[in-house]
């Protein structure tokens, strides 16, 4: 056997313990299990353990591993983690973040309903060494899903007349501090105004003696503090930055934002965009952590909302209660027909919600959009309705189950569902439109109550058009 087969089996037989592990550890009683986990394993399984789990876990670590792990934990884990330690151990935890790091920890710690928002602000702030207490104020001054509420405050400077050995000595020694990246170096004037950028491969292969301004770009790519993140995500997908200045009213440069902190951002986001679309609040925290109580008041809301406009499905049924007593056969269409447009709103909404999301459609493409749906739902509703009307066209049994004038019951059945799939697609696509220029999210739109909207006016787009095709026949 060759010495990679033996790697891969020993990564196998590795990872084969450490869930057989987690196996035992949720099976037994864990003070009675001594169990330590690397940190990529704990990190692995954080989400399945309970909060006595965690911190016994987190405990086992060496110092060294805990402070790794630590830093891989996002903002709410963090707190959670180190929330009911006393001040003295918090501090030693809360000084290895960065000023921005720090800062998503303290508004963890002021979301807590638990306790006192300005107090627990007030004793972490404490906590911290003087400079770093000044940075994170500044940050937290901003909203947290802004520019200004992620961005990490300490980055490299350097001056316009430095030259290129001067500029990396003086680098060597900014280096020293928590920088949050070194990929690029920014060139600032007195007043701290952004002048130009260079990266570090550049001052590495310019000549020592020349002048940084000779090297730098001018036209710099900046975002000001009070840019949303999801704007903020489009922009480092557009242009693949590693990190982007961010410039406050005064145009002067007071942070940088990096790939990985949009990165989360974004994941957020996207995270309650989904949510919504489902037709629910946003789960603030992982699934497995959601008391019972809270997953039921998030969710039940819309399904109450959902609940009372689906009656009035029923009240548009009992409108049609003699069609229906004289043509039974219509009512096994009716789901069928309902559902269909349901699906087509469904799928119409969720592509123009993503589709705003990524910035490929703006407030302003309405039009194009309504042109665009209207001949996609004209063309899906033709081809579901065709096989619709050929199903029972073709059916064995079409008279016994549909009776002598099943081919009017196939023509009304078709017109029906090319109604219904137009309406939903029309329905489905303007409706983030409309909520959008109400100055609402767009992913209130959910698929949910776009469904809803469509079962109430199918019935009646479907009962319509029986009278008008089986009026003399059937009605």
């Amino acid at each position: 056997m060759s010495e990679n087969e033996n790697n891969s089996n020993d990564n196998k037989s590795e990872k084969n313990n450490s869930d057989k592990q987690v196996e035992n550890l949720f099976n037994n009683d864990i003070s009675k299990i001594d169990i330590v986990f690397d940190v990529n394993d704990l990190l692995e399984h954080w989400s399945q353990f309970s909060f006595d789990q965690r911190q016994t876990e987190f405990l086992k670590l060496h110092r060294t591993d805990a402070e790794e792990f630590f830093l891989n934990l996002n903002a709410s884990d963090q707190y959670e983690l180190i929330g009911d330690y006393t001040l003295l151990e918090q501090r030693s935890w809360l000084r290895l973040l960065a000023p921005d790091d720090a800062a998503d920890l303290i508004q963890e710690a002021q979301d807590d309903e638990k306790k006192n928002k300005e107090q627990k602000k007030e004793e972490l702030l404490s906590l911290l060494d003087p400079q770093t207490k000044r940075e994170v104020n500044a940050l937290l001054a901003y909203a947290e899903d802004n520019a200004g509420g992620i961005m990490n405050s300490r980055f490299i400077r350097l001056r316009p007349y430095m030259n290129v050995d001067e500029a990396i000595s003086y680098i060597r020694i900014q280096a020293k501090t928590q920088v949050e990246t070194i990929y690029y170096a920014y060139v600032l004037s007195p007043e701290q105004k952004l002048l130009g950028v260079v990266s570090f491969r550049e001052l590495f292969a310019a000549n020592g003696l020349k002048k940084i301004e000779d090297i730098m770009h001018t036209d710099v790519i900046q975002i000001p503090v009070d840019l949303d993140q999801e704007q903020i995500g489009q922009l480092f997908s557009k242009y693949e930055f590693m990190a982007i200045p961010v410039i406050d009213a005064d145009h002067k440069m007071v942070g940088i934002v990096t790939f990985d902190d949009v990165a989360t951002a974004v994941q957020e986001e996207a995270t309650e965009d989904i949510h919504k679309i489902g037709g629910m609040e946003f789960l603030d925290a992982p699934y497995m952590q959601i008391s019972f109580f809270e997953m039921l008041r998030k969710r039940a809301g819309w399904l109450m909302i959902l609940f009372v406009g689906e009656m009035f499905t029923a009240s548009a049924l009992g409108y049609f209660e003699n069609e229906l007593q004289r043509a039974v056969v219509l009512s096994m269409f009716l789901p069928l027909i309902i559902s269909s447009g349901g699906n087509s709103g469904s799928q119409a909404s969720t592509l123009i919600i993503r589709a705003m999301a990524l910035g490929e459609i703006k407030l302003r493409d309405w039009w194009r959009v309504f042109v665009r749906e209207v001949a996609t739902g004209a063309a899906l509703g033709l081809v579901l309705g065709t096989i619709g009307a050929i199903r029972i066209m073709l059916w064995p049994w079409r008279e016994q189950m549909y009776g002598v004038h099943y081919a009017y019951i196939a023509l009304t059945v078709a017109f029906s569902v090319l109604g219904c799939v137009m309406w939903g697609t029309i329905s489905g696509s303007m409706l983030p439109f409309l909520l959008r220029k109400l100055k609402l999210d767009p992913a209130s739109a959910s698929a949910p109550a776009v469904a809803t909207i469509v079962d109430v006016t199918g019935v009646i787009i479907y009962f319509s058009m029986a009278n008008l095709m089986l009026k003399g026949l059937l009605l």
